[in-house]
C-alpha cells in the first residue's frame, strides 16, 4: 500500500508546484503591465496623479541628443499632452489681433491632430466673473494683441535717449500718496546716478464713486509724465493684464532699453544697489535674462478661500514652473517683447507671477538666481541701514515709512555698517574685560 500511494502523492506534489509556478508568473506579468500603464499615465494632462508640470520638465530636462528635429518633435508632443500651446512666430505688436486662434499649432489648423486643447492655460468658466480677463478673448477665441485702448500714455519717453533701466510699478489709481512717496525716494531719477532712468506707474480704471478721481489722475500725469493707463478694471485679478501692458509698452515704445524691473508701489527698492550689484553697467548688457526671488516647486493653492486659489480645471498639474515673486523681478530689455508675444497664445491666468513664469517656460528661458539670495525679499525685512544698503527689495511699506527709511539710508549709506561693527567690537571688549568668551 505504501508503494502504491507514493506515485499518487508525488503526482499531486508536482501538480501543485506547477500551479504555483503559473500563478507566480501571471502575477509578475500583471504587476509589470500595471507598472507600464501607470508610468505612462503620469504624462497625461489633467490627471490628479501627475507628478510635475510636463512643460517645466520638458524645458529643464527633455533634451534630445540626436538633434533639434527630434527635440522639437518631443517638445510639441509633450505640449499637446499637457494642454499647452505650441509656439508661434513672433507677431507684429501693431496688429490688432493674433495671427490665428489661440491653441492652434504652428502653421495653422490641421496638422498632427488639429488644434491643441487649452488645458492648464484656459481661464475657463470658473473665472467668468472677471470681465476684463474675458474681454481679451474675441471672436474665434483669439487673444488680441492690443485688447485695451490707452487712456494715459507716454509714448515719447525714450525718444531722445536709451535708458539703462525702466521701472514698471503697479499702483492703484487712488494711491496718489504711494506714487508720490516712490517719486521722492527709490523712483527718483537721482537714484540712477545719471545712467538713464524711466519710471512708469501702471494703472487700470476704477469703479470709485469719486467722480474727480480720473481728472486728478490726468492732472498728475500732466505734471509728472510717468503714468500709463488702459481701459480695464484695476483689480488684483487683473495684475496679469497690468503687467502685460507694461511689457507691451516697453516692446513698443522703448525696445532698446537695457534692463527692466517690474515691482509694486508698496516696495522699498534700493535702486543704487540694484544698478551697482546686479545690472553692472560697466559690463556688456545681458540678453534673455530674468531674475528675482525664485519660487521653485510651488504647488497650486487649492483652498477656495485663498487669495491665491488656483482651480484644478485651470491648472491641473501639481507644480508650477519656476517663477519669480511678483513683488520685484528684473529682466533684460529684449525679454519684454518675447514675454508679451508668448502671452498672445496663452490664455490669461489671474496669478501674474505664475503666468509670467509659464511664458518663460514656453520660451525655454530659465530664471536665474541673483548673486545673493537675500537681494530680493518678498516680505518685510526689519530695518537697519546696514541691511538695507545690501538688499534690493523689501515689501509692505506705507508711504510715510518709505520716505522715513529712505532718507535715513541716504544719510547713512557711506557708513551704514560702521556703527554696527563698532557696537559688536564694543560688546566683544566688554566680554573680554568681564572674563566672558565672545559669541
Amino acid at each position: 500500500m505504501q508503494w502504491r500511494r507514493c506515485p499518487i502523492k508525488m503526482t499531486w506534489t508536482v501538480k501543485r508546484s506547477r500551479f504555483r509556478t503559473h500563478v507566480a508568473g501571471l502575477s509578475l506579468a500583471f504587476i509589470f503591465t500595471l507598472f507600464l500603464f501607470f508610468s505612462h499615465q503620469d504624462w497625461l494632462s489633467g490627471r490628479n496623479g501627475a507628478r510635475e508640470n510636463p512643460l517645466a520638465y520638458t524645458v529643464r530636462g527633455f533634451r534630445s541628443p540626436k538633434g533639434d528635429a527630434n527635440q522639437s518633435h518631443s517638445l510639441r508632443s509633450l505640449w499637446r499632452e499637457a494642454g499647452y500651446i505650441a509656439p508661434k512666430p513672433l507677431l507684429n505688436l501693431s496688429s490688432q489681433q493674433a495671427d490665428g486662434p489661440a491653441g492652434e499649432p504652428v502653421g495653422g489648423g490641421g496638422g498632427e491632430g488639429g488644434s491643441v486643447r487649452m488645458g492648464a492655460m484656459g481661464l475657463g468658466d470658473s473665472m467668468s466673473t472677471n470681465n476684463s480677463l474675458q474681454k481679451e478673448m474675441g471672436v474665434g477665441g483669439r487673444l488680441s494683441a492690443q485688447p485695451y485702448p490707452y487712456i494715459l500714455n507716454e509714448p515719447f519717453k525714450c525718444r531722445d535717449s536709451t535708458p539703462l533701466l525702466i521701472l514698471l510699478i503697479t499702483a492703484a489709481p487712488n494711491h496718489a500718496d504711494a506714487r508720490n512717496a516712490v517719486r521722492m525716494t527709490w523712483g527718483n531719477e537721482s537714484a540712477a546716478m545719471g545712467l538713464g532712468f524711466v519710471r512708469l506707474f501702471l494703472l487700470g480704471t476704477t469703479k470709485s464713486p469719486d467722480p474727480s478721481l480720473q481728472s486728478r489722475l490726468e492732472e498728475e500725469s500732466r505734471v509728472y509724465h510717468d503714468i500709463i493707463q488702459q481701459d480695464y478694471l484695476d483689480s488684483y485679478n487683473n495684475l496679469t493684464i497690468k503687467t502685460l501692458m507694461g511689457m507691451n509698452w516697453v516692446a513698443t515704445y522703448c525696445p532698446r532699453a537695457t534692463y527692466v524691473m517690474k515691482t509694486d508701489s508698496d516696495m522699498f527698492v534700493n535702486t543704487e544697489y540694484l544698478i551697482q550689484k546686479l545690472l553692472r553697467p560697466e559690463l556688456p548688457p545681458k540678453q534673455r535674462y530674468f531674475t528675482g526671488f525664485l519660487m521653485r516647486g510651488y504647488p497650486p493653492n487649492r483652498n477656495k478661500d485663498s487669495k491665491w486659489y488656483m482651480p484644478p480645471e485651470l491648472y491641473p498639474s501639481e507644480r508650477y514652473p519656476v517663477f519669480c515673486s511678483g513683488t520685484g523681478y528684473v529682466f533684460s530689455g529684449d525679454m519684454a517683447e518675447l514675454i508679451y508675444q508668448a502671452s498672445l497664445s496663452i490664455r490669461r491666468l489671474h496669478l501674474e507671477d505664475v503666468y509670467v513664469g509659464i511664458c518663460l517656460a514656453k520660451l525655454r528661458i530659465d530664471p536665474v538666481p541673483p548673486p545673493n539670495e537675500f537681494l530680493f525679499n518678498h516680505w518685510r525685512v526689519s530695518y537697519s541701514s546696514c541691511k538695507y544698503s545690501h538688499l534690493i527689495t523689501s515689501h509692505q511699506f506705507q508711504p510715510n515709512e518709505l520716505i522715513k527709511y529712505w532718507n535715513h539710508l541716504q544719510s547713512n549709506k557711506h557708513n551704514a555698517c560702521i556703527n554696527i561693527a563698532k557696537e559688536k567690537n564694543g560688546r566683544s571688549r566688554n566680554r573680554r574685560f568681564h572674563g566672558e568668551r565672545p559669541p
